[in-house]
């Protein structure tokens, strides 16, 4: 299999966000094997880092936004994009603002610093996600099909609404390719999209140096096209950064037609759910890890016992640690606390713990399993899906409680339920929950799940707390 790469020595590059307008200093630094991509905000307190990972994808309008906990990077497609590009597979990515350079409006300025900086092989391999099976995507506007294919290949086909503009282009995605045919294109935007743009503060640092605007037939730009088809090869540059996300390269044939950072990213999601169903499979399959066995009374050694014996202690990875106010937790410390498992489990991210309510995202993506019966042609998730998401939620507000922890929550009844909306493929689910009673074993809470801040469903849910 082949190796791992990562940098071979450090690389810097300053210059302002699109988005944001801040000045910032981007530095790529050399990382261990099986690191992958990690973001870090060196101006914050303790330099929190986020992992490049389709989960953590929380905005998607004109750019792609990460999150973690109460730290956002905007813009990460076109990093994203010149490390897949040459092929690194470890890196840091530092940042001293909340948003990567925007350069030319292209990745021709971190490919080139990448390769000033040199890759180098590391001891560890990698085995490429290989699609088997193809894959269809519909999320509003854009069309995405995916087949298997010996390599990565990207064909795109880009427009306006109006059918303006319309480009083609197809190639396989290699370090060759990536550097003479698609890093140099740059970013752009249609004319009547700019007022928009400005009175949602979403091109505070742009201008000619670093888009293209195209009015009507003329296309305003401070030097000419650097390719004939530039428009869609920077679709295509986009693709190759929102997919990083999936954390491995990747073989398949990608066909896109009026691709999104949104469908994008969406496509990453599915992705990396159908990477993840192996590693799953075993672990299901997998026996229990051995306990360790305790020594015999006589062989234990003697211990001197603290003043306070009744004080009880608890480590940083206990449930009622993870489940504090402030506190958000990622898919792997759900799973520490819920019992439920994928295809089952409806909870992503807790985002947000406060007092006696909680906020949890659940990202709706087109491999989820109901969606073949449920139903073909159009796809809706299930109503009870979402009464099931609250009334996991609120047993994770519950397990906060330490003689809660390691108990189970048996979902009792629901009144007062309102199903007000469809969920589609695509949709980020917000649960939202407030205890409203908690005596003994019995615990009562009030949900609401919404999409873009409108309410899709609600209830009143009733559970009792069980031994497992």
């Amino acid at each position: 299999m082949p190796q791992q790469h990562t940098l071979k020595n450090p690389a810097t590059y300053a210059g302002i966000g699109l988005h944001s307008g801040n000045k910032v200093t981007l530095t790529l630094l050399p990382a261990p094997p099986n690191t992958g991509i990690r973001f870090r905000r060196v101006d914050l307190e303790g330099k929190p880092e986020i992992e490049a990972r389709a989960e953590y994808v929380t905005e998607t309008q004109r750019s792609t936004t990460i999150t973690k906990g109460h730290v956002k990077i905007h813009t990460v497609e076109h990093v994203l994009a010149a490390l897949a590009g040459v092929g690194i597979h470890n890196a840091i990515v530092e940042l001293d603002a909340n948003e990567p350079p925007i350069a030319d409006g292209s990745a021709r300025e971190f490919a080139r610093i990448l390769r000033e900086a040199g890759s180098v092989a590391q001891n560890e391999t990698f085995e490429p996600f290989r699609v088997t099976a193809p894959l269809e995507l519909t999320v509003g506007e854009t069309q995405m099909a995916v087949f298997p294919h010996n390599g990565f290949k990207i064909t795109c086909t880009s427009s306006d609404r109006g059918g303006r503009f319309t480009q083609y282009y197809s190639t396989e995605i290699t370090p060759e390719t990536w550097d003479k045919e698609i890093a140099h294109a740059r970013t752009f935007c249609f004319f009547e999209e700019i007022e928009f743009l400005i009175r949602n503060g979403l091109i505070k640092g742009g201008s000619l140096e670093n888009a293209i605007v195209i009015r009507d037939d003329a296309i305003l730009t401070n030097e000419p096209l650097r390719y004939r088809e530039e428009f869609v090869r920077h679709k295509i540059l986009d693709i190759i950064g929102d997919l990083a996300l999936i954390g491995r390269p990747i073989h398949a044939h990608i066909i896109a037609v009026r691709p999104s950072h949104h469908a994008n990213t969406e496509l990453a999601r599915v992705l990396t759910s159908q990477m993840r169903k192996p590693i799953e499979a075993a672990q299901t399959f997998a026996p229990p890890p051995a306990q360790p066995q305790e020594r015999p009374p006589q062989e234990k050694p003697a211990e001197k016992r603290p003043a306070a014996a009744n004080t009880v202690s608890h480590t940083p990875d206990s449930t009622e640690a993870l489940i504090r106010d402030g506190a958000t937790l990622d898919i792997m410390q759900v799973m520490r606390i819920l019992p439920h498992r994928p295809p089952f489990l409806m909870v992503d991210r807790v985002t947000r713990i406060e007092g006696n309510k909680i906020t949890a995202l659940k990202q709706v993506t087109i491999g989820e399993p109901y969606f073949e019966g449920h139903f073909p042609g159009h796809p809706i998730m299930p109503g009870v899906l979402q009464l099931e998401a609250i009334a996991q939620v609120a047993g994770i507000l519950m397990m906060r409680q330490a003689e809660n922890a390691g108990k189970l929550a048996y979902f009792m009844s629901a009144e007062d339920v309102k199903w007000r909306k469809p969920v589609r493929p695509g949709d980020s689910l917000i649960i939202e929950v407030e205890m409203t009673k908690s005596r003994g074993k019995i615990g009562k809470a009030r949900g609401v799940c919404s999409v873009n801040g409108e309410a899709v469903s609600e209830a009143n849910v009733t559970f009792m707390l069980m031994d497992r």
